[in-house]
């Protein structure tokens, strides 16, 4: 136990905590993307508000949850950790800076998540936060005639305080009730502030993957001459281009072309 206890202590083993962090945290946003993707589609955010309404109240996708959130406060803390170590290591700087063949994500990593760490408190605060733990999130009903398919919505009150959701059938019409999650992006998302911060963090996510992605898969030893140029490809075409523009394309769709 000592020895395992030594191990994540040492210099490799923080390094390591950070990778495996570091991964799983991709698979999450691949996920969380995925899923956001709905916001694209024109049904006045039926499915968006289902999706949400899923991940807040299906068991496994709760502790999938908090597994996420203890990963994103490790990650951020061992990354603390070892950047001022890093620093204590050579308090004085050199006269002249040898020359290096680091990226710039690679030097400003800590620039860069520090970023992202303020961007995911205040979207978790105003979206998770508010959806769980507030009254400040509508509800919705929408009704399918699930003869033709064509689904009619509005507004409901709740009956109960301890109202949450509800999917019922009445004439061959199924009725789904459930916060109005959509409407909080709406009104986010039509706020230019809000619209710059998101990209801003957007940009950030793309360079601390570029660099973060690759150097996790050095850092557990993945190292193949045939395989890594892959692990690069992906890591700097997937991880570092199409999932930043993806999440950095909801907030612009939604403040130039919904809102408008």
């Amino acid at each position: 136990m000592s020895e395992i206890k030594q191990t994540f202590n040492s210099s490799l083993g923080k390094k390591l905590i950070m990778a495996l962090t570091g991964l799983f945290l991709c698979t999450f946003i691949i996920v969380h993307l995925g899923g956001n993707l709905l916001l694209f589609s024109n049904d006045n955010g039926f499915g968006f508000n289902v999706y949400a309404n899923f991940l807040t109240h299906f068991a496994p996708i709760e502790v999938i949850a908090y597994i996420l959130y203890l990963s994103i406060a490790v990650h951020a803390l061992y990354a603390l950790i070892i950047t001022v170590k890093n620093r204590k290591s050579r308090p004085v700087g050199y006269a002249i800076q040898p020359k290096s063949d680091a990226t710039w994500s690679s030097k400003n990593m800590g620039l860069l998540g520090s970023i992202l760490l303020l961007f995911i408190v205040i979207h978790m605060g105003d979206f998770w936060f508010k959806y769980k733990y507030t009254n400040d999130i509508a509800f919705k009903e929408y009704r399918t005639d699930l003869a033709t398919g064509k689904t009619t919505e509005a507004v409901y009150t709740p009956v109960s305080e301890d109202f949450n959701h509800s999917v019922s059938v009445e004439n061959n019409v199924e009725i789904v009730r459930v916060k109005d999650l959509h409407a909080r992006v709406v009104y986010s998302f039509s706020q230019w502030w809000y619209v710059i911060l998101y990209v801003i963090a957007m940009g950030a996510l793309s360079f601390h993957l570029l660099h973060g992605f690759q150097s996790a898969f050095r850092t557990l030893g993945w190292v193949h001459r045939k395989y890594t140029p892959i692990v690069y490809a992906i890591g700097t075409w997937f991880f570092a281009v199409i999932i930043p523009l993806g999440f950095a394309a909801m907030p612009v769709w939604y403040y130039f072309v919904v809102k408008g």
